[in-house]
């Protein structure tokens, strides 16, 4: 096949940066992916910070090895995946003036923020909540750790892209997961820029054109020097599309270091339910979804802990854990108020195994996720009933275990489809680079029926318990 055509994607993660080449239909090329892990440095004070420059470093050590290699021959287009919700400040000459906050640092829950005049109308619009994910508060806690006067704040693929492409622009798509957007005007929403004590000159242009690189990089990068570089995508968004889930009728569950369910649709969708979050995957399209903090973190933490092998499975089947594990160790992501260190674990004896642990720490990220399924299908479309969406599961943590895939089929009580790649936010940035959607996977997982009777059942004190730890954090 000729390598004419093909798709660089930049996948800029929470954990690090990765470059994967794709072929003309958004099929991985063989022995063309790099990966330069770059985890946030962490305090028990919530800190979660990177380094912009050390990050810049990773993502141009990627395409170095890349080129190096010679895979890059025939890259005609790239694409980007990008977590949202980073801000960092830039100076006037474009140099860091701060770490990057990620959505992990909850720092700014100290902040007493200013709210919207009528906080409905504010979800309606923006799609979000005043919260510490959001500019709204985190531009207000970065000014209290320096001297940003003359600062512009941007999210770190803003600041990336820029110094490779010589402008700082951002997307439609990283706008909308700052909080301060307007989704049906897609420009900067006033009241939102005032929240957070911003101007319109404080924030990057919105600008999905396609760009060049810039030198010295063309002549170090040869093989992309005429490559169309396309606006970036948040990753929830690039995710749903490397699902096959770019439709209304299917939702991506999504399981990484966090985990979330989202559907894709039109501007026609009512308005989001007050526990859905909303942004934009590009001008056309919108993505609805709910979030959590505790995902495939919650599991590597576990296996950390009890000194397990990497690769720990659970022996029993889902639902025979014995506990109830409520998932909010890292705290709740908006709207709710949980703070980091609201998990719970109930039912814990002298005779509690490892393995017992492992379980029920899976076993509540998969209740966690049905509750959000059910929003999404009763709140959100309204479906009637015995309508169901299609799911679709994807992500490193769904990939790396095959018990984790069957609990979250029982607790779904459905067959559930699994992406066929792992790194489905690359390949979803490489297919809408490519202006076309991906199919839906066929490998399905079936549940099995005493594992669906289980998780029924664990379900039921699981509510019990969730309620005890948001009544504390209330």
């Amino acid at each position: 096949m000729s390598a004419a055509g093909r798709i660089l994607a930049l996948d800029l993660g929470s954990s690090g940066v990765r470059a994967v080449v794709y072929d003309e239909r958004a099929e991985p090329v063989q022995d063309a992916r790099a990966r330069r892990p770059l985890e946030p440095e962490q305090d028990d004070d919530g800190r979660a910070e990177l380094d912009p420059k050390a990050y810049l470093d990773g993502l141009v050590a990627c395409v170095d090895e890349l080129s190096d290699a010679g895979a890059l021959d025939g890259v005609s287009r790239v694409a980007g995946a990008s977590q949202w919700h980073s801000v960092l400040a830039l100076g006037p000459d474009r140099e860091p003036r701060s770490a990057v906050l990620t959505w992990l640092d909850t720092r700014a829950h100290a902040v007493e923020p200013r709210l919207p005049a009528d906080a409905d109308a504010f979800h309606e619009r923006t799609g979000t909540w005043v919260h510490p994910l959001y500019w709204t508060t985190k531009v207000p806690f970065l000014r209290t750790l320096d001297d940003l006067t003359g600062a512009r704040f941007v999210g770190l693929p803003d600041y990336v892209l820029g110094v490779l492409l010589g402008d700082v622009t951002t997307s439609v798509s990283v706008a909308s997961g700052t909080g301060l957007l307007d989704l049906a005007k897609m420009r900067w929403d006033d009241e939102a820029l005032a929240l957070a004590g911003l101007s319109a000159a404080e924030v990057p242009e919105i600008d999905d054109t396609p760009r060049q690189l810039a030198e010295p990089w063309r002549s170090r990068w040869p093989a992309l020097a005429d490559a169309e570089w396309h606006a970036v995508l948040g990753d929830g968004a690039a995710s749903n599309l490397g699902s096959g889930c770019a439709t209304d009728d299917a939702v991506a569950v999504t399981v990484g270091t966090s985990a979330a369910l989202r559907v894709v649709h039109g501007p026609d969708a009512p308005p989001p339910p007050p526990t859905v979050w909303r942004y934009r995957v590009d001008a056309s399209r919108l993505v609805s979804g709910i979030a959590f903090s505790g995902g495939g973190v919650l599991r590597a933490w576990a296996v950390r802990m009890l000194g397990l092998e990497s690769d720990a499975e659970p022996s029993r089947p889902p639902g025979t854990s014995g506990l109830v594990s409520v998932p909010l160790h890292a705290g709740s992501r908006p709207p709710g108020t949980a703070p980091p260190g609201s998990g719970l674990v109930a039912g814990l004896s002298l005779d509690t195994s490892a393995d017992e642990f492992l379980a029920a720490t899976l076993e509540g990220v998969a209740l966690e996720a049905a509750r959000a399924l059910e929003v999404l299908e009763l709140d959100l479309f309204e479906l009637a009933s015995g309508a169901r969406l299609d799911v679709v599961l994807g992500g490193g943590a769904v990939h790396a275990s095959a018990w984790f895939r069957r609990a979250l089929a029982a607790t779904f009580d459905r067959p559930v489809r699994l992406a066929g790649d792992p790194e489905v936010g690359a390949r979803g940035a490489a297919a809408w680079a490519g202006g076309f959607d991906l199919d839906r996977p066929t490998e399905t997982v079936e549940p099995a029926h005493e594992d669906v009777v289980r998780m029924a059942a664990l379900r039921t004190r699981y509510s019990k318990w969730r309620e005890v730890v948001h009544e504390r954090a209330l």
